[in-house]
């Protein structure tokens, strides 16, 4: 008796979904002209601030993620009205980050799970990031996102400003390649152990005119052929031997980047392991860093702060209809309040 023959693939696949393309999702959330125009106008800002042209300071500050289109518009309204008075010398980026990267397992962004309940709609995930981007570049703010899936800037590309690349991702030729094929400024986070040469590496290589698989406008799979990406730059977020924002991190930084024929600019995160995992210690590093910067180091050209309507962080647990509004429900986040104030004794005493 003959027995069925084993599978050879798709063992573990328990099915798969069609995705809306690219093309579609733009026609259905499309750019208006003020929008295109406001997002290229914000990307060359950027360029001229990371090419030292522009000697104002690069501040990303919003959700560690977003989860919630209302309480997002919200504190994007309340951003812009001080983003505007600080304009002269903080060119205010907002963070709207949709995928998070796990270290096990966890939410994993609004893209991936939009309804918080592990059900994964990605097309309505997709629809809600693109919508919200709309929104926010229509209030009149630029948008700073993290690139985790290589297909997903196809969808978001258009809106977004600044784009990073995370701590866990940096060293992945998939994401150096993507890098080398974005339209906007990178910026590459040092591994999670504090590695910077890691960080350096995927600067050069973004650079680099690369070929690799990936999808076109019709969600077709394609071979992408990029001319690189010169706009790449590193940002310090600590690692596990500590921060590395203080003045001799930042010598060390300078030095590397020289070395490896960069510029050597660089912006700071005031969370993560500079702040010690604690969100309440981010103003201590923004201050110390705005410090630095007006004493002479003009290698700093950025800083970040993961920042929400209402301070802390809350667990996402079962029913996302208790979710406190306004409240991270992934890395703790100072309030909004307190942003505001950094914002503004920053442009204070950058102006002294």
């Amino acid at each position: 008796m003959n027995k069925s023959p084993r599978p050879l693939q798709d063992v573990n696949i328990v099915g798969t979904s069609p995705l809306i393309s690219p093309r579609d999702l733009k026609q259905e959330f499309s750019n208006p002209d003020s929008v295109s125009e406001h997002v290229l106008n914000s990307r060359s800002a950027v360029e001229e601030i990371l090419r030292g042209h522009d000697k104002r300071i690069i501040a990303i500050v919003g959700p560690c993620s977003i989860h919630n289109t209302e309480s997002a518009l919200e504190y994007a309204r309340k951003l812009k009205s001080v983003a505007d008075d600080v304009a002269d010398r903080l060119l205010v980026v907002m963070r709207v980050y949709f995928e998070k990267p796990r270290t096990t397992v966890g939410w994993k962004g609004l893209i991936n799970d939009p309804h918080l309940n592990d059900t994964f709609d990605i097309v309505t995930g997709l629809r809600r990031a693109r919508r919200i981007l709309l929104d926010i570049n229509s209030v009149g703010l630029p948008a700073a996102t993290e690139m985790l899936e290589p297909i997903t800037p196809q969808y978001i590309a258009d809106l977004i400003t600044l784009a990073s690349i995370g701590a866990r991702t940096t060293e992945s030729p998939t994401h150096r390649q993507m890098a080398s094929g974005l339209s906007m400024p990178v910026g590459f986070k040092n591994s999670t152990e504090g590695s910077l040469e890691v960080a350096i590496n995927a600067m050069k290589a973004a650079r680099a005119e690369h070929c690799f698989l990936g999808i076109d406008h019709d969600g077709k799979t394609c071979i992408v052929n990029t001319r690189g990406n010169e706009l790449g730059h590193l940002i310090l977020r600590g690692g596990r031997n500590g921060p590395n924002y203080h003045a001799p991190n930042l010598a060390e930084a300078s030095q590397l980047l020289r070395s490896a024929n960069l510029p050597p600019r660089f912006v700071v995160d005031c969370s993560h392991a500079n702040s010690e995992k604690d969100y309440r210690r981010q103003p201590i590093v923004w201050n110390d860093v705005i410090r630095q910067r007006i004493e002479g180091n003009e290698e700093i050209v950025g800083l970040m702060l993961e920042s929400n309507l209402i301070e802390g962080q809350q667990s996402l647990g079962s029913d996302p209809s208790q979710l406190k509004y306004g409240v991270s429900i992934t890395d703790g986040c100072i309030s909004f309040e307190q942003t505001e104030e950094l914002l503004r004794s920053a442009h204070e005493m950058l102006g002294r």
